[in-house]
């Protein structure tokens, strides 16, 4: 932490994390005579976080490391509605139980990213069902509705567009959800002094009216601040996978391995502007990276040190190992220290043999276990690679052609790894 808060926008600028900002030399004032408290809000729709989300947290935790305290805010109530930003169609409404769960999942999340320790810039964790619980339908009319005009609301891109869809339309309960966003920043800039709400652009039209309905209020200037959405470089959302996955920040959901390879395979255009939003280092630094990734884009260097920043933020220092020495494996390395989960990915990708328990305990021939992978086509060809030397079992190359596979050879706790040459290999697995 440094000694005291500071402006940080034109820095947050520099590195691509503003779209819009309210008042901005108020702010900036603000925020260099500081520390001004600031929130972010996640509804839960999930047990877990997702890629996406990580851009208000990246904010957030850039304003704590200048002396900024921040609020998470994990929708309980809101939850239950559902945000029309940026939706084409109305979300399916969750259950009691399931929102409890999903709730829990991103509380543990969120002490990942942002500092909770008692100091300074400690950060908060609130939910917005601890003060709309005791809210009533007629309260809620009579001291919020009557201060916003349905023609300010019907002004907001957010539902403007989905009453232009005649198909979809929007409901009341989601056209309500502005105002109760609206109320969260009145709550905490009145309970917590929160001055600041920061979010996705697609949040501006509700973030912009929380501050209006502060100022009817009579509080303090309240101000707002926007980061672009992650887009991919044909300019659609980020964060699915090819298959359509979300790529969530759950490492049950998404392994580290395929975090850092959806990273590492970001296309070219898009690698740098990623690298200075998410790497913490600083941006002098960022740009000899960039310049190096310009030398040679078939190195793919913004992506390598973006992955590796970002899967280490994410997924810790044996994360990113563990994602490091899966990827090396695609390109000739042993399976080292990894275990079945790093692995269970990697087998529908890069392929896999299945054997039983048994099979492996009696000894599987080597010869047998190449043409059941499919690195040979017959026995024949399976002898041959053998006596030419081009065949491993894990990182010891398999010396005669009456090598038989046993439990010793296991990698993992169920996984060898078969190679034939450098290139070619196939994880065997073995099933009970």
């Amino acid at each position: 932490m440094i000694a005291g808060p500071r402006n940080i926008l034109p820095e947050l600028e520099a590195r691509g994390l503003i779209a819009d900002v309210s008042n901005r030399d108020e702010l900036g004032a603000a925020l260099a005579a500081g520390p001004v408290r600031h929130y972010a809000g996640h509804d839960p729709t999930a047990t877990s976080l997702h890629l996406g989300h990580l851009v208000p947290i990246v904010i957030q935790r850039r304003l704590q490391l200048a002396g900024h305290p921040p609020i998470a805010v994990v929708g309980g109530a809101t939850g239950m509605i559902g945000d029309p930003s940026g939706k084409s169609a109305e979300r399916n409404l969750l259950d009691r139980d399931t929102l409890a769960a999903n709730v829990a999942g991103i509380r543990a999340q969120l002490a990942r990213f942002l500092d909770f320790d008692p100091g300074p810039a400690a950060a908060t964790l609130t939910n917005n069902a601890d003060w709309f619980a005791g809210v009533g339908f007629l309260d809620f009319l009579r001291d919020v509705g009557k201060h916003v005009t349905v023609n300010y609301m019907l002004a907001k891109e957010s539902v403007r567009s989905r009453l232009e869809d005649r198909d979809s339309g929007i409901s009341y309960t989601e056209f309500s959800y502005m105002l109760l966003q609206a109320w969260d920043f009145v709550v905490l800039a009145r309970d917590h002094g929160c001055r600041l709400q920061v979010g996705g652009s697609d949040q501006w039209g509700n973030i912009t009216a929380g501050i209006e309905l502060g100022r009817k209020l009579g509080l303090p200037q309240l101000f707002g601040a926007t980061a672009p959405l992650l887009l991919d470089a044909s300019g659609e959302k980020m964060g699915k996978t090819s298959t359509g996955e979300r790529v969530w920040l759950d490492p049950a959901r998404t392994t580290p391995y395929a975090f850092f390879q959806y990273l590492l395979n970001v296309d070219d255009a898009i690698a740098p502007s990623l690298l200075r939003k998410f790497s913490f280092r600083p941006l002098a630094e960022l740009d000899e990276v960039v310049a190096a990734h310009d030398a040679d884009r078939s190195k793919r260097h913004a992506q390598r040190e973006l992955a590796r920043d970002l899967t280490r933020w994410v997924h810790g220092d044996d994360g990113l190992r563990r994602a490091e020495v899966a990827t090396r494996l695609m390109f000739g390395g042993g399976l080292g220290d990894l275990r079945d989960a790093d692995l269970d990915p990697l087998a529908g990708e890069i392929g896999s043999t299945e054997v039983t328990r048994a099979e492996l305990e009696a000894g599987v021939p080597v010869v047998d276990l190449l043409v059941r992978s499919g690195l040979a086509s017959s026995k024949g060809e399976a002898r041959r690679l053998i006596g030419q030397g081009g065949v491993s079992l894990g990182d010891e190359r398999v010396a005669g052609v009456e090598r038989a596979a046993g439990v010793a050879d296991l990698g993992t706790e169920s996984y060898l790894l078969l190679r034939k040459g450098a290139k070619h290999y196939r994880l065997v697995r073995v099933k009970a």
